[in-house]
């Protein structure tokens, strides 16, 4: 099966301007299968509220993670990893991370990004690294007029499971158990993309609420919960 998916990817490569036609070898669209790596497959039958795209940008593994709005319900469609380990070149990842970026917005359609911040460590050098690849990305998806949305690590955690302190496994169990999928990605960082969408989804909830000031604005936005 995965060689059939093979022999359609390479065709993509080909005819979609992906590559040469003349370089594409089939290690390259193995490499090309770590896009689609985890997918829900959820399409929706009718127009959907929105969709929001969540990105945990790196330098060697990009995570990603999609999820749709419909009837007021979180549906996962898809969620990945981009993975830049065989590449040395620290142009050649930043500019990997543009294409996929901006290949996710062109299939997808999201309406808006959420993106997580780098946190602060002690290597200089990593992260302005981890800094140039974020804003890549950022720059795919204003590219498309795309909003971008930061997210600081600690917000996305307590977002999600209640602690800023959580590991990247708890998130990923929580997020497993309330999107409902059963395989877990390979890559955390796939689960920490979708965090960030996530993470956007339950921002925007919180800010709705806040918005409703008085009794007479909960009725007015609810009215048939009114006798």
């Amino acid at each position: 099966m995965k060689n059939f998916f093979v022999r359609i990817i390479l065709f993509r490569l080909k005819y979609c301007n992906f590559k040469s036609r003349n370089n594409v070898k089939e290690t390259d669209a193995k490499n090309y299968l770590d896009y689609f790596q985890f997918s829900q497959e959820y399409k929706p039958k009718v127009m959907v509220e929105r969709i929001i795209m969540g990105v945990d940008p790196g330098t060697n593994v990009m995570g990603y993670g999609l999820i749709c709005i419909d009837n007021h319900q979180l549906k996962l469609i898809a969620a990945g990893v981009v993975r830049m380990e065989k590449l040395h070149d620290h142009a050649l990842k930043l500019k990997r991370v543009f294409e996929r970026t901006l290949m996710l917005i062109d299939e997808y359609h999201p309406d808006e990004m959420a993106i997580e911040a780098p946190f602060f460590g002690k290597n200089v050098q990593s992260m302005l690294k981890l800094g140039r690849a974020q804003g890549v990305a950022i720059a795919a998806a204003l590219y498309r007029s795309v909003p971008v949305v930061e997210y600081s690590p600690k917000k996305i955690k307590l977002s999600i499971t209640g602690n800023g302190n959580a590991s990247k496994e708890q998130v990923s169990a929580m997020l497993q158990q309330m999107m409902k999928f059963r395989e877990s990605p390979k890559f955390l960082d796939a689960t920490d993309g979708l965090a960030a969408a996530v993470c956007h989804f339950f921002q925007g909830l919180a800010k709705k609420q806040c918005d409703k000031k008085n009794w007479s604005d909960y009725i007015n936005s609810n009215p048939d919960k009114v006798c």
